[in-house]
């Protein structure tokens, strides 16, 4: 050493810039090196003086990592791993006070004693090493920094509260890991840095803590050791640590080393704890604040000239006691413990019979547990790798393959991948060793190409499991007071800052349902405050949008496409239901009232359209009186109307009435009253909704597919909800108003008293079995009486068909039908509508004929006698017979019979009680014709006036002349 050379303590707290110092030293001279406390700090470091003089000039040695150029001038390592004997004009060791670490201490001091620079040596650390540096280099010369920035005490802080650019301190993984999982639920994320951490994931964790990806950062006390980090406060949620041996206390300048890391530059900085950690001592945090700590006066030593002649010499030698009082013997480390392990096996003690076999056990026992599985485990992995340097000079190929290959895998949990890491750093230190593995440089780049994998492998993992992005996000740019862009696709769905919040459903935003309760509240306010601006185009474009794009549900919804926009709700009158608008508040109050406007005057176009009948009876003033209010029950009922509901009204109606309503087409049905038109699928639709809107329905009927005849009856809908539908109600099927008024005008000519049969036309226009015609029969309130009979073939109806000419006079009289043709037209007030409403339609009336075949008429009687064969036993000829099943048919409501659904007509006593009114008895003629005589004292009723505006008023005339 030159004599020239000084040695210099540049002591002080945290954040003085001693690091800074010590580079620019460094680069001032020609040669270099300098050790760090962390590989993690190592890198940092490297990779400042690289941007400064350039990759060639400048190594980075750790237990893991070598990068050597060939023109190497600037050397950066960690403490253990600075290359020794090597001539530089400058050296420095940072964080010298770790010379009292019980567990690396005795590293640090061994450099404290005996590394130096040609020209300049630096330690740089805190100011509690003063004393023992002066005891141990009475030369060194002496630099006090101090610090740039305040640090002050802020007490406890829940995490919940902790403002950004926080970092939070556990002594843990689990404790790390569980204030990360916190911090993501609550504040959007956190980077973790720990110092088990490769460096490439304590490196990419790092940058997103820097650039603002996350706002917090969770870490064990390796940022303690120089990180330079841009961190405001600095939160403790333990006070004790495991040091390796026992859970223990941290002393108050390891506090302050740790907090330090708190305000960088000119910036001051703040501490405290957090979590159910007490609040410090008074006189702990001032100390911290003042910077003013215990003096250390005992460092870690063990001895550096080892004997290598025997295992037991080498032992002794690392075991002897130091010189010094400020010296104190370090405690066992795990390289010792591994050479004990070892020496108690008699295999590898025969092999040290020399002294390069012992520095060769010696090298082996220093490869670091970094798997930290069991001591014993450890112990049995290195007595393997002894041995294959032993007997073949070299770890073989394909049991280094074999080790890489079982490691190199990203599958799994965080907890997995980093056990992986683990491992593979160990095969990293390995291929490190000169001379340990064939094919160096091919095993070093595999086994740093498998730890880059597992190390980006990890920050996913870690990054997925800690941080939620999105959140992170928008908590930033919400305190940023900026206007968020925010984007919404074709399917709805919305990004606010590129990340994806939700899906805008009409002028509604639902957010995504992935979000925890925390997060929730965050998107939702991110996610309003974006959209406002489009929630004003899409309400233009809304209301621009023609009605084909809008329509209703069947429980009163409004759709614009696939969003919901509204709902319908009742009005003052059934067909002036109102809107209720579906708009988030904070779209404004404009928008919702665009978005109402545009609503109500859709649903009363629709309205105006479906519903054209009635609102152009309603503005008709051409009707009057008993019409007039007519029309309004029809409105109200929406062009639908039981008649049983207004039987006395319709009576009262004349017929000069009655033809103003036809007009508007209303159609007097026997069992309903009704505007054919309005029986449409779209009328029904909408007229089901309003209807159930004004019976105030939580759930509303749905309307019956169309062109269906018939339907499962509605049974379990609000009372009238049929009518509404267009059908009745009739046992288990419900029929069609319209079609059912054609059945009734088949059936005014059947003889519901004495029985009928169904005709192949009823059974036609039902699109029913015989059974379920049967059913509906019953269900409209006449009692269906099941028989079988012979079937009658067709040979033998040809033949029944042709009887003598008296008989066939005689037949004709007793199947006419007992109401004759002035029975019809007896009084306005009980003319059957179905037959008016026939002439409306353009059918003609159904006259009364006598049954085609005799089997359809009951009142026939069939030949059931069978004539057998010669030689055929009877019994043979008994079952050949074929029967058929056959159902009668007569009113069942004698009690009521002009109640509701009674056809006009049925039930009525033919003949009974008066002898000779109407019809007289059933058979009976009167001279020239079939009518029965007319008894009655009462003058004759005026005779029925053709409607001239009927369109068979002409025929109807014609044949009222010919008679």
């Amino acid at each position: 050493m030159s004599g020239d050379a000084r040695v210099v303590a540049v002591l002080g707290p945290t954040n003085t810039g001693k690091t800074t110092y010590a580079i620019d030293r460094m680069l001032g001279h020609r040669t270099g090196v300098i050790g760090l406390p962390l590989r993690l700090l190592a890198r940092e470091v490297y990779d400042r003086i690289v941007a400064l003089r350039g990759p060639s000039v400048v190594a980075l040695v750790t237990g893991e990592e070598r990068i050597v150029p060939p023109r190497t001038q600037y050397w950066v390592c960690t403490v253990e791993a600075m290359p020794e004997g090597m001539g530089v004009d400058f050296l420095a060791i940072d964080e010298i006070q770790l010379c009292a670490d019980p567990e690396r201490g005795h590293v640090f001091t061994d450099r404290l004693l005996r590394a130096r620079g040609l020209h300049e040596t630096l330690f740089l650390g805190a100011d509690t090493m003063r004393g023992p540096i002066r005891a141990l280099v009475p030369e060194a010369q002496y630099m006090q920094r101090e610090r740039m920035s305040q640090l002050v005490y802020s007490g406890q802080k829940k995490v919940s509260r902790m403002r950004p650019r926080s970092a939070i301190v556990g002594f843990s993984v689990d404790n790390v890991y569980a204030i990360a999982e916190l911090i993501r639920r609550q504040k959007g994320g956190a980077a973790v840095v720990m110092g088990a951490l490769s460096p490439r994931t304590r490196n990419a964790q790092v940058d997103m803590y820097q650039n603002g990806e996350v706002d917090f950062l969770v870490a064990t006390d390796a940022i303690g050791m120089g990180l330079n980090l841009d961190i405001d406060h600095v939160a403790f949620s333990s006070l004790s640590k495991f040091d390796g041996r026992r859970m223990r206390p941290l002393a108050p300048n390891e506090l302050a080393q740790i907090a330090g890391r708190a305000g960088r530059g000119q910036k001051d900085g703040t501490f405290g704890v957090t979590g159910d950690v007490r609040p410090l001592e008074d006189g702990v945090a001032q100390a911290i604040m003042d910077h003013r700590f215990t003096p250390l006066n005992k460092l870690q030593w063990r001895n550096h000239a080892l004997q290598f002649g025997t295992i037991d010499a080498l032992v002794r030698s690392l075991e002897a006691p130091p010189d010094h009082d400020v010296l104190v013997r370090a405690r066992e480390a795990d390289d010792l413990m591994a050479l004990k392990s070892l020496a108690e096996s008699a295999e590898v003690t025969a092999r040290c019979t020399d002294a390069p076999s012992v520095r060769l056990l010696w090298d082996v026992c220093r490869v670091p547990d970094f798997r930290g599985i069991s001591h014993q485990e450890h112990s049995s992995l290195l007595d393997v790798i002894f041995r294959y340097l032993h007997e073949r000079g070299g770890i073989p190929n394909d049991f280094m393959a074999r080790q890489i290959k079982r490691i190199d895998r990203t599958d799994g949990d965080i907890d997995a991948i980093s056990k992986r890491l683990a491992f593979i750093r160990t095969w990293t230190y390995v291929a490190q060793r000169k001379g340990w593995v064939d094919e160096i440089d091919h095993w070093r780049r595999e086994t740093r190409h498998v730890e880059d994998r597992l190390s980006d492998a990890l920050h996913e993992k870690l990054t997925q499991r800690f941080v939620d992005r999105r959140t992170s996000v928008l908590l930033r740019r919400l305190g940023q007071k900026e206007a968020m862009v925010a984007e919404v696709n074709d399917a709805g769905e919305v990004t606010v800052e590129g990340e994806f919040v939700g899906k805008l459903d009409g002028f509604r935003f639902s957010q995504d349902k992935g979000a925890g309760a925390a997060e929730a509240k965050t998107i939702k306010t991110a996610a309003l405050q974006a959209l406002a601006p489009h929630f004003h185009l899409r309400a233009d474009r809304f209301y621009n949008a023609p009605d084909t794009e809008i329509d209703y549900t069947e429980q009163g919804g409004l759709m614009w496409g696939a969003s919901a926009v509204g709902k319908l709700v009742a009005g003052s009158d059934p067909l002036k239901p109102q809107v209720e608008v579906f708009v988030d508040d904070v779209a404004g109050a404009d928008v919702a009232q665009k978005v109402q406007r545009r609503l109500q005057h859709f649903i009363d176009r629709k309205v105006a359209a479906l519903f054209e009948p009635l609102v152009a009876m309603q503005r008709d003033e051409a009707l009057a009186g008993l019409a007039k209010g007519f029309a309004f029950r029809m409105v109200e009922a929406m062009g639908v109307l039981p008649r049983a509901a207004v039987a006395d009204e319709v009576k009262a109606l004349d017929q000069d009435a009655r033809g103003a309503l036809r007009k508007h087409g209303i159609r007097f049905g026997q069992f309903t009253i009704f505007m054919p038109l309005l029986l449409k699928p779209a009328p029904t639709r909408l007229r089901l909704v309003l209807w159930s809107l004004a019976q105030g329905l939580s759930e509303f009927p749905e309307s019956p597919p169309p062109g269906l005849v018939t339907i499962p009856a509605m049974k379990d809908a609000p009372q009238g909800a049929d009518t509404m539908a267009g059908y009745r109600n009739a046992g288990d099927r419900a029929i069609r108003i319209d079609m059912l008024e054609r059945l009734a005008d088949m059936l005014r000519a059947e003889d519901s008293r004495g029985g009928f049969e169904a005709k192949a036309d009823m059974l036609s226009i039902t699109g029913m079995t015989l059974e379920q015609f049967a059913a509906l029969m019953e269900g409209l309130g006449y009692k269906a009486e099941k028989g079988e009979r012979e079937k009658v073939k067709a040979v033998d109806a040809a033949i029944a068909a042709k009887p003598d000419a008296d008989t066939a006079v005689m037949d004709a009289g007793d199947l006419a039908p007992a109401t004759g043709a002035d029975d019809v037209a007896a009084s306005p007030a009980d003319v059957p509508e179905g037959t008016g409403d026939i002439v409306d339609e353009g059918i003609a009336p159904i006259i009364a004929e006598a049954s085609e075949t005799p089997e359809e008429s009951p009142g026939v009687p069939v030949n059931s006698e069978t004539e057998i064969d010669p030689g055929t036993a009877p019994d043979t000829a008994t079952a050949a017979v074929e029967t058929e099943v056959f159902y009668t048919f007569t009113w069942g409501r004698m009690a009521n019979p002009r109640g509701r659904g009674a056809p006009q007509g049925a039930g009525k006593p033919r003949g009974k009680g008066k002898p000779q009114g109407k019809g007289g008895p059933k058979g009976a003629r009167k001279p020239g014709g079939n009518k029965g005589q007319n008894f009655s004292a009462r003058p004759p009723k005026p005779e029925k006036k053709i409607d001239p505006d009927n369109p068979f008023a002409a025929a109807l005339m014609g044949l009222k002349d010919n008679s």
